[in-house]
């Protein structure tokens, strides 16, 4: 993936993990509890919206995975225990027959 486009993942996925407040609930202030789903919309419509579609994100702690994607369209990096895979795939228009 071309460097301009890791640093726009890097940048929107910092910015999502800062602006959690910290605590969730459970009397522990300092923990902050990461909605893995909101973070990966936030990069799949970001990627959606600047590259064309068709972006896929996975976010989580611990995943395994197996995907096809488009030639330089393919991330994957850590923050902290966050882990970020972000691929593009291919979109053929539908040839509807009437």
């Amino acid at each position: 993936m071309a460097i301009s486009m890791q640093n726009n993942a890097f940048k929107c996925s910092t910015e999502y993990l800062h602006s959690i407040p910290p605590g969730n609930g459970n009397g522990n202030g300092n923990v902050k509890k990461i909605d893995s789903k909101r973070l990966a919309l936030a990069l799949k419509k970001k990627f959606d919206c600047l590259y064309g579609p068709a972006w896929h994100c996975i976010v989580g702690t611990s995943f395994g995975s197996y995907v096809t994607h488009s030639s330089g369209c393919f991330l994957y990096f850590s923050i902290d225990k966050v882990h970020v895979l972000l691929f593009k795939t291919t979109v053929d228009p539908v040839d509807i027959q009437h």
